[in-house]
């Protein structure tokens, strides 16, 4: 497919920093977060969790550090997993410390709410000392009570002023290797906040509507409005946060890059709403695909349309189309190609074969 103007995104340009083994800002891929609801004394119940969002292709994994006994575990949990792990501290500039020396790579923490400078600077030396980076994270639901004074209300000025007040906190204590995110449940807020944060600084953005709400919901109010920051360039870390699985959060933060051509993991499969010209049972079909496919990380194109009149379209777009045609024969594109046919009953377990064998194949010629 061609790369028209109208399909590029110029990514506001912001310094870089790391997060374990992860880069997030300048030119490193926009990477996907989630975060566990188990307790995180729980090492194997948070282990088993954390690798079931691995297994979704999560990049960065967030763990609540409530009390000493949280961190005492938060040890042995970075050492059973791959990806990064975030150590989220609220107020207690202890439990920051020892999340650092625990090995975390990176605390969401605000370091005016954890006291006094002593406080901040023990906290700083801590981050130094043991490679962490750090999150401020400003939310429309905690602002500071000067700020809700001083505008009345949770607006995106005052998220701004708060995220940059934490950010001067750093600053003076010369650490820089933070990011940042200004998340509220109002999605025209959060738009809002991170549109102006955007322009007054250049460190990377966590972006994120916050308690979004469950599955259906919180996805769409997500996608509005994190797609909407991304189709602005703004963006270099997310979590879609949901009253869902955790595994969930995960994929559709995907889906959400997939869909602006951001990041490529796994099936993306174009399919049509179905009428009464389909050849075949379309939602049936798509949904058994996902279930089929959802192993499968390399990107690739699959559409799956139930008659002529969209469907060689789509198809030829696509690593591999089916359309839908009369008489239980359904004609089957290959590499936007018209290839052969193949019957109803056969659909499933044929294009999941055709993508395995595709990808079977260009892994052979990579090697």
């Amino acid at each position: 497919m061609s790369n028209p103007e109208y399909r590029r995104i110029p990514r506001r340009k912001s310094r870089q920093i790391r997060v374990g083994s992860v880069l997030v800002g300048g030119d490193a891929p926009i990477s996907v977060q989630s975060m566990t609801n188990t307790l995180t004394s729980d090492v194997e119940g948070t282990l088993a969790q954390i690798r079931r969002m691995e297994d979704a292709g999560v990049d960065i994994v967030r763990v609540s550090c409530p009390d000493a006994d949280a961190t005492a575990a938060l040890a042995r949990i970075v050492k059973g997993t791959t990806v990064p792990v975030v150590a989220d501290i609220h107020f207690h500039y202890k439990r920051a410390i020892e999340a650092a020396e625990a090995g975390a790579a990176c605390l969401r923490i605000n370091p005016g709410n954890i006291g006094s400078p002593d406080r901040v600077r023990a906290v700083v030396q801590a981050a130094k000392d043991h490679g962490c980076s750090m999150r401020i994270g400003v939310n429309a639901g905690s602002l500071d009570k000067d700020l809700l004074e001083k505008y009345g209300e949770p607006n995106p000025e005052a998220m701004v002023e708060s995220a940059l007040m934490h950010a001067r906190i750093l600053e003076d204590n010369d650490f820089f290797d933070f990011k940042i995110s200004v998340k509220a449940s109002d999605v025209f807020l959060a738009m809002a906040a991170y549109e102006k944060l955007a322009e007054v600084c250049d460190y990377p953005l966590h972006l994120g509507v916050t308690e979004a709400g469950g599955l259906r919901a919180g996805t769409v109010k997500s996608a509005l409005g994190i797609g909407y920051l991304l189709r602005k360039g703004i963006g270099d870390t997310l979590r879609v946060s949901l009253s869902a699985d955790v595994v969930e959060e995960v994929r559709v933060g995907f889906d959400i890059l997939k869909s602006l051509d951001l990041r490529h993991r796994g099936v993306r499969i174009v399919a049509c709403p179905s009428c009464a010209r389909q050849g075949f049972d379309v939602t049936a079909v798509v949904a058994e695909l996902e279930k089929r496919l959802e192993h499968i990380v390399q990107p690739i194109t699959l559409s799956v349309l139930g008659c002529v009149v969209n469907g060689p379209g789509e198809a030829r777009s696509s690593d591999i189309g089916l359309t839908g045609g009369g008489k239980n024969t359904h004609k089957v594109f290959l590499a936007g190609v018209p290839d052969h046919t193949v019957g109803t009953e056969a659909i499933v377990d044929h294009l999941v074969n055709l993508v395995e064998k595709r990808l079977a194949a260009s892994a052979a010629k990579a090697d």
